[in-house]
C-alpha cells in the first residue's frame, strides 16, 4: 500500500501588506526588503484570528479537490508553531469544524519543516494500513510571535495556511521522504519562552541568527533533496518559501531550472509550516509529474519528499 496526494488547498488572511506599508511600523523600505529577501508583501491574521481559523478554509479546499468531506477522514495531522491553545491540539478543534469526528487528530511542532514531518507521518500511517485518508495541515499566525522592533526578523514572516489530503494508492504517489533534526542548534532560531504558573516567562518573540540559518537551510535542504531524489531529476521543485536567495542557492546546487521552481515567497513571505502547501496549491501539476518538496527550520529541523502527482 502506498500514499498519494489527492487534493491541496491554501488560505491567506486579509489583504496583502506591502513593504512600504510595513515601513510605517519599522524602519525599512521596499527596496531594502526585496533586495535581501525577495519579499514584496505578506498577510496578517485579524485580531482574534488563530491558526485553526486559517486552516479551516485551506482544509476545505483540499478536501473538495479530493472529492471528500471531513467525515471521510481517518486522521488529521496539524503542523503549527502557533497553536490556538496550550491544549487540546488545534487538530481537534479543526476536526470539530470539519465534522470529522471520530478520527485520529493531533498536532506536531517542527516549525518550517512541519508540513514535511506531517507528510512523513501520514505516509507511514497509510503504508502501515493504519489509515486510508489523512488530512495534513500547516498553519501559522507568526505575527503573534514577531518583535516589531527587530527589523531583521519582522520583515520575513507572515500568516497563512495550507493543506493536503493523502489517500491510499496502489501506485506510489509519495516516492520517498526524509526528515531529520539537530537540537544542538536550537538557539539559532527560537522563541525562548514558556508558561509557568499561569504566566509567560522568557522572551516571547522570534530570535534568529540569520547567517547561520541561511547556511544551514541551504545545506540541509540540498542534502535532504539529494537523498530522496537518489539521482533522479524532478519535474518541479517546491521548496520552503523563506527567502528567495535560499531558494536560488538550493535550486542551483540541485541544477533545477528556475522556471520549474516554485517562488511564492514574494507574495506571502515566510509562513513557516504553511509555506510548502501554499506554494503547492498555486501550481497546476499534471498527472505523472514528479514534485520535489524541501524545507528547513528551527530545531534545527529539515526534510524533503519526492512525489508523483496522481
Amino acid at each position: 500500500m502506498y500514499s498519494a496526494v489527492a487534493g491541496v488547498g491554501g488560505h491567506l488572511p486579509g489583504q496583502p501588506v506591502g513593504n512600504d506599508e510595513l515601513g510605517k511600523r519599522v524602519e525599512t523600505s521596499d527596496e531594502w526588503v526585496r533586495a535581501r529577501t525577495g519579499i514584496r508583501s505578506r498577510h496578517f491574521a485579524a485580531p482574534g484570528e488563530l491558526a485553526g481559523d486559517l486552516a479551516l478554509p485551506a482544509a476545505q479546499k483540499a478536501l473538495a479537490q479530493a472529492g471528500m468531506e471531513g467525515a471521510d477522514l481517518d486522521a488529521i495531522i496539524f503542523a503549527t508553531t502557533t497553536p490556538d491553545r496550550v491544549y487540546p491540539a488545534t487538530a481537534c478543534l479543526l476536526q470539530a469544524e470539519l465534522g470529522a469526528a471520530p478520527c485520529a487528530a493531533f498536532d506536531l511542532q517542527a516549525v518550517c519543516s512541519g508540513f514535511l514531518y506531517a507528510l512523513a507521518i501520514g505516509d507511514a500511517m497509510i503504508c502501515a494500513r493504519r489509515a486510508e485518508r489523512v488530512l495534513i495541515v500547516g498553519a501559522e499566525v507568526f505575527s503573534h510571535i514577531i518583535d516589531w522592533r527587530d527589523r531583521s526578523t519582522c520583515i520575513l514572516f507572515g500568516d497563512g495556511a495550507g493543506a493536503a489530503v493523502l489517500v491510499a494508492s496502489e501506485e506510489p504517489g509519495v516516492r520517498a521522504v526524509h526528515i531529520a533534526a539537530d537540537g544542538r542548534h536550537a538557539n539559532k532560531l527560537t522563541v525562548n519562552a514558556h508558561i509557568k504558573e499561569g504566566k509567560l516567562e522568557g522572551d516571547p518573540y522570534t530570535r534568529m541568527d540569520g547567517a547561520s540559518v541561511f547556511r544551514f537551510a541551504t545545506d540541509k535542504m540540498t542534502e535532504a533533496s539529494r537523498i530522496v531524489l537518489d539521482g533522479a531529476r524532478p519535474d518541479w521543485f517546491v521548496p520552503h518559501q523563506a527567502n528567495s536567495r535560499i531558494i536560488e542557492a538550493v535550486r542551483r546546487r540541485l541544477d533545477i531550472p528556475r522556471e520549474r521552481t516554485a517562488f511564492s515567497v514574494a507574495e506571502h513571505s515566510n509562513t513557516s509550516a504553511a509555506s510548502v502547501p501554499l506554494a503547492m496549491a498555486q501550481k497546476n501539476f499534471q498527472k505523472g509529474e514528479t514534485v520535489l518538496l524541501a524545507a528547513a527550520g528551527g530545531g534545527f529541523t529539515w526534510g524533503a519528499a519526492l512525489l508523483v502527482w496522481r
